[in-house]
């Protein structure tokens, strides 16, 4: 049996949170909630739900994504893989075992859940996001010869490979951090198409102009660094 965890960053999240943590199957190992400074009951309505609730007060996705990494290393019982998922549901978590199945069966260290065009809810992703995405996958494909086709927050990678990353960026770069990292470290990978829908409440990246600039910049920086590191 895997000993699997899920990582779920979280921002003002109370009214979707219950239903991120109640759609996740059963026979996950445990599932943690990075509250990341939220102003309103997330760590509250996580913690009821059956969720292992951490708090983060370092604003930022990456941030709170560390946290949690870092939390995992100072458990006793072993973990297998790590699955990232938002907590706005906009993901479907019901779908972790679509993203689990390439590690488990076939020995893939690393899995991507692409939100491809036609499994997506209209207006779910904005015009940057889907720019951004294009863009991004097109230099890794150029500067890579990646494969990759989005750069999706649900993701599956094994423990161990994760650790190996040595993951920094601490805000609005670290998905793609995590997707060159590969690249560059010739991990196995691979994408499985996933559904997405319209998120509870605002976006924090894609609902503001600031959002999408500063996570472009940072996605474009991270690019840029590995292409000529």
């Amino acid at each position: 049996m895997k000993m699997i965890r899920v990582i779920i960053p979280a921002f003002n999240e109370e009214k979707s949170i219950s239903k991120v943590i109640g759609d996740i199957p059963t026979h996950i190992t445990e599932i943690i909630v990075v509250d990341n400074n939220s102003t309103d009951h997330t760590n509250k309505v996580a913690a009821n739900a059956g969720a292992t609730v951490l708090s983060e007060s370092k604003s930022g996705y990456g941030n709170a994504c560390l946290k949690g990494v870092s939390y995992l290393k100072t458990l006793d019982q072993q973990t297998d893989i790590v699955v990232f998922l938002d907590g706005d549901y906009s993901d479907y978590p019901e779908e972790i075992d679509k993203i689990l199945a390439p590690i488990i069966n076939d020995h893939i260290d690393f899995v991507i859940g692409a939100r491809v065009k036609s499994k997506r809810e209209p207006g779910s992703m904005t015009f940057p996001q889907v720019f951004g995405n294009w863009l991004a996958t097109s230099l890794m494909r150029v500067f890579f010869k990646s494969k990759f086709t989005d750069l999706g927050p649900f993701r599956a990678i094994k423990y161990e490979k994760l650790l190996n990353l040595k993951m920094e960026d601490k805000t609005y770069g670290w998905t793609v951090e995590m997707q060159l990292k590969a690249l560059k470290q010739s991990l196995s990978y691979t994408e499985v198409e996933v559904r997405y829908r319209n998120r509870i409440g605002q976006s924090k990246v894609s609902g503001t102009v600031k959002g999408a600039v500063m996570a472009g910049v940072k996605i474009l920086g991270w690019i840029f660094k590995y292409t000529f590191k």
